[in-house]
C-alpha cells in the first residue's frame, strides 16, 4: 500500500509545473559525475556525572567514506550510491565505555567494548527529471527521521526514499524504511527497527519565509508530525533578526506506552520552541522558549532493541537541545545565547558560541514535585582556511549540566567535554 503510495506521489510531483531546469537533461553521465569523499573524524567524548552514577568517556578514529555515481544519460538515469564506515577505538574499554548518549563502540557481552568496527552499504538512485528515488542503505534527514552524526561513525537506515524538487522553492520528501543500523556496531539490522514511513516538504515563499510540514508513521511505536516556520528581516548596516518556530506533535501506540511508560494512556505530547536571533557584524544574540505537555515527554532516537524509538539520533529540531533536550513531560525552558565570528578581528575561520538553558516544571513521575534543571554549553570551533590542512575542523565543546533530585528519574546531571578533529578528504 505504502509503495503504491509514493508512487502516486511521485507521479503526481512529474506532472506538476517544472519551473526548475531539468537536473536529468544537465547529466553527464554516471562516470563523469561520480564523486568519492572520506570524512576522517577524530572524536573524543567524556562524562563526569553526578549523583553517584559512573562516568563514562570514549576516544576513537573514524573514516566515513561516500562514493556517489552521477546518472546515466537519458529520460531515466539510473546511479548508484556506496557508504563504507570505519573506527578504531583508541580508549574507553571495559568500565569506561557503554554510555547511551556516547555509543563510539557497543559492547559485548563481556562487557568491553569493540576494538574497532567495519561496516558499509549501497543504495541504487533513478532520477526523473528533478525527482530522485533511491533504495538500499541511505542517511536519511528529514525533520521526523534524522539520521545521527553527532559520534564518531553515523547511523543509516535501509529502505525507499523520493526526494522532488520539481518546483522552484518546493522540496517534497517521502520514505519507507525497515532497517536502522546503529552507529556503534555493525550489521545493517543492529537497531532492530520494524518500520517506518514519513512523508512531508518543505517550501520557501520568499528570500525571507519559509516553512516545512512532515508526518511519520512508526510500526508499533508511534506517530509524529513536526512544523517549522522560519523568517529573517533584514535590518540596516549588516544586522538581521531571525525567528524560528518548531514543534512536535507525537501519538505512542497503546502497547508502546503501557511497555514503556508503565501507562497505557500516557501517550501524547506536544513540544514547541521559538527562538528569535539578532545578529549584528560578528555578534548574534539568542533567546529563545521551549515547552513540553501532554502525558508524556518528547521521545525520539535510541534503538529499538535498547527500549529507544528508532527514528534517529537527531531527530529533535528543537531551539534548547544541546546536551540535555529540555524536553521532560511538562518542562518549560529558556535560553540566552550568543555567538561571535572572529574573522572581523583577524582570524578567520574562528567562531565561538555559549547559551545558558534553565528548566522548570518537570514531572519525572515520582510526585516529588516540579523538578529544574539547567546548562552552560559552549563550543570554539576553527575551520583552517587555506594550505595542506584546509577545511581540516577543530572544535571543543563543554556542558555543565545540573539536574535536581526530584526530577533524577528524568535526567542526570554531570560535565562533558567533546573533543573533535573533522578532515573531509575529496578523492574526485
Amino acid at each position: 500500500m505504502l509503495k503504491q503510495r509514493m508512487s502516486l506521489i511521485a507521479l503526481g510531483i512529474l506532472s506538476a509545473s517544472t519551473a526548475m531546469a531539468n537536473d536529468q537533461e544537465q547529466s553527464k553521465g554516471f562516470v563523469e559525475d561520480s564523486h568519492l569523499n572520506i570524512a576522517a573524524r577524530n572524536a573524543y567524548i567524556s562524562r563526569d556525572y553526578k549523583n553517584g552514577k559512573q562516568d563514562k568517556a570514549e576516544w576513537g578514529q573514524g573514516f566515513i567514506g561516500k562514493f556517489e555515481s552521477g546518472f546515466t544519460q537519458g529520460t531515466v538515469g539510473v546511479g548508484v550510491d556506496v557508504i563504507g564506515q570505519y573506527a578504531i577505538r583508541l580508549d574507553g574499554g571495559k568500565g569506561r565505555s557503554g554510555a547511551g548518549g556516547i555509543d563510539f563502540f557497543k559492547q559485548g557481552d563481556s562487557g568491553e567494548a569493540a576494538n574497532d568496527l567495519a561496516k558499509g552499504g549501497a543504495a541504487v538512485k533513478a532520477r526523473i527529471s528533478n525527482t530522485v528515488i533511491k533504495y538500499g542503505q541511505q542517511m536519511p534527514a528529514v525533520p521526523v527521521l534524522q539520521y545521527d552524526n553527532s559520534r564518531l561513525l553515523s547511523e543509516t537506515y535501509e529502505g525507499t526514499s523520493i526526494v522532488s524538487k520539481e518546483i522552484a522553492g518546493l522540496q517534497l520528501d517521502a520514505g519507507h524504511f525497515t532497517k536502522e543500523a546503529r552507529k556503534s556496531a555493525e550489521g545493517s539490522d543492529s537497531g532492530r527497527l520494524k518500520s517506518i514511513n514519513y512523508i512531508g516538504g518543505s517550501y520557501k515563499f520568499t528570500e525571507s519565509l519559509s516553512a516545512a510540514l512532515y508526518a511519520s508513521d512508526m510500526q508499533d511505536v508511534l506517530k509524529k508530525q513536526y512544523v517549522n516556520v522560519n523568517y529573517v528581516l533584514a535590518l540596516p548596516e549588516q544586522q538581521s533578526l531571525t525567528f524560528d518556530f518548531n514543534g512536535y506533535k507525537t501519538k505512542l501506540d497503546r502497547s508502546f506506552a503501557l511497555e514503556n511508560q508503565g501507562d497505557a494512556d500516557a501517550r501524547d505530547n506536544k513540544i514547541w520552541s521559538l527562538g528569535a536571533t539578532w545578529a549584528v557584524g560578528p555578534h548574534s544574540f539568542t533567546i529563545a522558549h521551549q515547552r513540553s505537555t501532554g502525558d508524556t515527554g518528547y521521545l525520539y532516537g535510541g534503538y529499538r532493541n535498547a527500549g529507544g524509538i528508532g527514528d534517529g539520533g537527531n531527530t529533535i529540531l528543537l531551539a534548547n537541545s544541546y546536551w540535555s533536550d529540555f524536553n521532560g513531560k511538562d518542562e518549560r525552558s529558556w535560553q540566552a545565547g550568543y555567538g561571535i565570528d572572529f574573522a572581523t578581528f583577524g582570524v578567520p575561520g574562528l567562531t565561538y558560541n555559549i547559551a545558558y538553558v534553565r528548566g522548570t516544571n518537570i514531572d519525572d513521575g515520582s510526585g516529588r514535585g516540579d523538578g529544574t534543571e539547567r546548562e552552560i554549553w559552549n563550543q570554539f570551533k576553527y575551520v583552517v582556511q587555506s594550505g595542506p590542512a584546509k577545511d581540516l575542523s577543530l572544535r571543543a565543546r563543554a556542558s555543565w549540566l545540573r539536574v535536581s533530585n526530584n526530577a533524577s528519574n528524568y535526567n542526570v546531571g554531570g560535565n562533558e567535554i567533546r573533543l573533535f578533529a573533522d578532515y573531509p578528504i575529496n578523492v574526485f
